[in-house]
């Protein structure tokens, strides 16, 4: 018996690290996945790893056609959604003083405006009793240089959660917000400039946790399928801290 046998989800931004993972997760434990992304050769090696568990949706979350498609494919598959990661993000550094009307509109556009109409857009289709996990960061909360709109795009997410989970409790419904720190994954690499430096940036920041090193996709992935299933079912409003102990410094 799994924890999401019969149960149906998607995750967006599944293409690879902790959305690819929490896919892989989900499908293990029993549950049919829909999984999104915008690059369609890791779409497809995605859903090639859920076998028959799984369907793929190339969609970018900033696009509200792209969001219509994916819903009209879940709805056709007839069975609504219990579980919802809303995963899809990602950011780069920029410090105030470089910040552009473009950098900003993007980070902002999938960060919040995609997390936003992920949620709305789901809201016919969610069962009762389902559960809605966004994606949330340490860097909301800890003032890293250079990532001030990346991290309050995160900011907005915890806002988010606290007032859905509000909104639709009545419904059943749970949301949550999971926290991860440092994780080795391709968009963690991707604020290097090259290779090397991206070993050295995701060293630096594993050997600043108390854990004294980076998480890993699978770990995060275990803690998010925690709020997808019933173990979780008085827990709403949340964030959940998967970070090796970085909020404990």
């Amino acid at each position: 018996m799994g924890q999401l046998d019969n149960k149906t989800a998607l995750v967006t931004g599944a293409t690879s690290g902790i959305g690819r993972a929490t896919a892989q997760r989900f499908a293990d434990e029993g549950a049919f996945v829909f999984v999104t992304g915008r690059r369609q050769g890791e779409l497809d090696a995605t859903v090639k790893s859920l076998g028959d568990r799984g369907h793929g949706i190339r969609a970018d979350v900033a696009r509200p056609e792209d969001l219509a498609e994916v819903y009209a494919q879940i709805r056709r598959h007839g069975h609504g959604l219990d579980v919802l990661f809303a995963n899809a993000g990602g950011g780069s550094f920029a410090p105030l003083a470089d910040v552009t009307p473009e950098h900003f509109d993007q980070t902002f556009a999938v960060n919040v405006r995609g997390t936003l109409f992920t949620v709305q857009q789901a809201l016919p289709l969610l069962n009762p009793g389902a559960s809605v996990i966004l994606a949330g960061s340490t860097a909301a909360t800890s003032g890293t240089p250079a990532f001030g709109v990346y991290a309050a795009s995160k900011a907005a997410i915890r806002s988010f959660a606290r007032t859905w989970a509000v909104e639709l409790a009545p419904r059943g419904i749970r949301v949550n917000t999971i926290v991860p720190g440092p994780v080795d994954t391709e968009g963690l690499r991707g604020l290097a400039p090259d290779a090397s430096a991206a070993d050295d940036l995701v060293r630096q920041l594993g050997q600043a946790l108390p854990l004294g090193r980076p998480g890993r996709p699978e770990e995060i992935a275990g803690a998010v399928l925690f709020l997808a299933s019933g173990q979780s079912s008085f827990v709403t409003g949340s964030e959940l801290f998967a970070d090796g102990g970085d909020e404990q410094q």
